[in-house]
């Protein structure tokens, strides 16, 4: 059988649901056979027999929006790194270690793919995603009694706790509008709300001035070397296709660390002289 459930979640949850469970000194064998002996064959049973706890843990997840087939997914990833790293000698049935690891593939995931704006990222705010919707006693804005309350109660700031309910309340908006959107939800997209300034005459006619004045500036600033070195910036920047070094080398006769130097040199200069005008 996969460990990953396929299109029919139902199918799969009934198929794990009649896999046999280990018993206690079954499950000792079979982790000290993967502990100390890295044998495979043991934790493939043990993540078998385990597989029922995944579904019940997603399952108190389903009320994020998000799939129960990649919420199970994500969960027997967390019960195989579980299996993984359980040591039958401590004493600790596999089911108790292995809870935390799947919760916590399964927080990732959604923290991930809830929303495309990470709505938690410091541990309190992770706190407050996953308990505050529990927490909250009625639909509606918390009062600061209810924001007080729920921050001692998880111990956080009352700050975080409001930011948190907004981010929670808020929803995610794409930029352009949809074919199934009406028109009034169109209209309020941000892609029918920026303004356009290509085609505003202010914008254009300062948009044209400065280039203007850059271009004239340049010419100022490249005056201030000799032919030479006007023609390397001219070679080496200004042109569309522009000379190597190799090239200007060979135009005038020096090496092509000589034209570098040159063109160093020159470029300080222009530098210089565009700040000054």
């Amino acid at each position: 059988m996969p460990i990953g459930p396929g299109a029919n979640i139902h199918e799969y949850l009934s198929a794990v649901n009649g896999l046999p469970l280990l018993a206690p000194e079954e499950e000792r064998e079979l982790g000290r056979r993967l502990y100390h002996h890295q044998d495979l064959d043991a934790a493939r049973q043990m993540v078998m027999a385990h597989l029922r706890f995944v579904g019940h843990v997603a399952r108190s997840y389903s009320g994020y929006g998000l799939s129960l087939s990649d919420l199970i997914q994500e969960g027997n990833i967390g019960l195989m790194k579980a299996v993984k790293r359980f040591n039958p000698d401590v004493g600790v049935r596999l089911v108790t270690f292995a809870l935390h690891w799947i919760r916590a593939e399964i927080h990732e995931f959604i923290l991930r793919n809830w929303r495309i704006v990470k709505v938690a990222t410091t541990k309190a705010q992770r706190k407050l995603f996953f308990n505050l919707r529990s927490q909250k006693k009625r639909l509606g804005w918390m009062s600061n009694d209810e924001v007080s309350r729920v921050a001692e109660s998880l111990g956080v700031k009352p700050n975080e706790v409001r930011e948190m309910e907004s981010r929670l309340s808020g929803q995610d908006l794409g930029f352009d509008p949809t074919d199934a959107d009406d028109e009034e939800t169109a209209i309020r997209t941000p892609a029918n709300s920026l303004e356009d300034f290509s085609y505003d005459p202010a914008r254009q006619f300062e948009n044209s001035s400065q280039g203007e004045n850059m271009g004239a500036n340049l010419k100022n600033a490249l005056a201030v070397l000799d032919s030479r070195s006007q023609d390397i910036i001219q070679q080496r920047w200004l042109i569309d296709d522009t000379a190597t070094l190799q090239d200007l080398a060979t135009k005038y006769n020096v090496s092509a660390e000589r034209i570098r130097q040159l063109e160093k040199n020159a470029l300080a200069k222009v530098k210089l002289a565009m700040r000054t005008i």
